[in-house]
C-alpha cells in the first residue's frame, strides 16, 4: 500500500523548516487550507493530505469497516507520519480532525511535537453538564436529512457551519466541497463524526497543545473550547475574533498566526 498516494499527500514550503501537518475537517480536502499555507510556507515545511474518500485520495482504498469510526482516520495519520519519516511534527487538525490528532498522539506521542486543535469538538451532543451544541434529536434529524437528500443537506448545512452570511461565497465553497464526496462515504463519515464521544481521550494527551476556538461558532460553541482546554493537561486556549467553524477560510491571517506562533515557540519560550 502506497500510503502517500492513498491520501494524496503533498509536501511544500521551507525544505529545512519545522514540519506542520494540516488535516481537514468533515467533507473537505486540503484546498481548504489554501489561504493559510502561503502564510506558513516561508518558515515551515507543510504536509497536507486528503482523508480517504475525499479530494484527490485513492477512493478505492475506502473501507466502511475501517472508516466507520474515527480510529481508522487516526491510524491513517500515523501511517502518513511513518511513511514520511520526518520525525516529530506539529499536527494541526480542523474540527473532527482534531480528534484524529488526539487519538493518534495518545497512541504514539513520540510522533508529535505539538498539537493544534482548530475548532475541536470531542462530542457534539449535549450530555448532562456538558454542552456540545446539539441535542440528540438535532443530530438524528441531521443524519436523517443527509440520508434522504445529501445534496440538499449540504446546501442547507454549509451556511450554518461557515457563518458569515455576508460572505456567501464561503458557504458556496463548503457546499461544493461536500457535494464532491460520494454520498455513501459521507454518510459513514458523518455518523462517525457526529455520534462520537472522545471526551475521555483528551486526558491522555501528553504533548504541548493549543486549542483554537472562534468567538462565534454554532458547531463548536465556546463551552466546548473551554472543556477541551480544561481536559487536556497543560493546554492553552486561544479565541479568534472570528465567526463560524472554518476560520482558515473566514479569518486566514488570524488562523495562520495562531498556528505559527505556537509551532515556532521553543521550550524556553513557554
Amino acid at each position: 500500500m502506497d500510503v502517500l498516494r492513498r491520501n494524496n499527500v503533498v509536501v511544500e514550503g521551507r525544505a529545512d523548516g519545522p514540519v506542520i501537518m494540516l488535516a481537514n475537517g468533515f467533507g473537505c480536502d486540503q484546498n481548504m487550507w489554501r489561504l493559510v499555507t502561503p502564510r506558513l510556507a516561508d518558515d515551515f515545511k507543510i504536509v497536507q493530505f486528503d482523508h480517504v474518500g475525499t479530494g484527490g485520495s485513492d477512493k478505492s482504498a475506502w473501507q466502511e469497516e475501517r472508516y466507520s469510526s474515527l480510529d481508522g482516520y487516526a491510524e491513517d495519520v500515523l501511517q502518513i507520519c511513518d511513511a514520511l519519516g520526518l520525525g516529530p511534527l506539529v499536527f494541526v487538525g480542523h474540527s473532527v480532525s482534531s480528534v484524529f490528532g488526539v487519538l493518534a498522539a495518545g497512541r504514539e506521542p513520540g510522533a508529535f511535537e505539538k498539537l493544534v486543535l482548530l475548532t475541536p469538538s470531542p462530542r457534539y451532543i449535549d450530555d448532562r453538564d456538558y454542552t456540545g451544541g446539539f441535542s440528540a434529536e438535532d443530530i438524528d434529524e441531521l443524519l436523517e436529512s443527509l440520508d434522504s437528500n445529501y445534496l440538499g443537506w449540504s446546501a442547507s448545512l454549509a451556511p450554518v457551519i461557515m457563518g458569515n452570511p455576508e460572505r456567501p461565497e464561503l458557504s458556496e465553497e463548503l457546499t461544493n466541497s461536500f457535494c464532491q464526496v460520494d454520498p455513501s462515504i459521507a454518510r459513514v463519515f458523518a455518523r462517525a463524526t457526529f455520534l462520537s464521544d472522545n471526551r475521555a481521550d483528551l486526558a491522555g494527551v501528553t504533548v504541548p497543545t493549543r486549542v483554537i476556538e472562534c468567538a462565534h461558532d454554532v458547531i463548536a460553541p465556546r463551552e466546548v473550547g473551554a472543556f477541551v482546554h480544561e481536559a487536556i493537561p497543560g493546554s492553552e486556549l486561544v479565541t479568534l475574533d472570528a465567526v463560524g467553524h472554518c476560520p482558515q477560510l473566514s479569518a486566514p491571517d488570524q488562523t495562520a498566526e495562531a498556528i505559527a506562533s505556537f509551532a515556532a515557540r521553543t521550550d524556553d519560550e513557554r
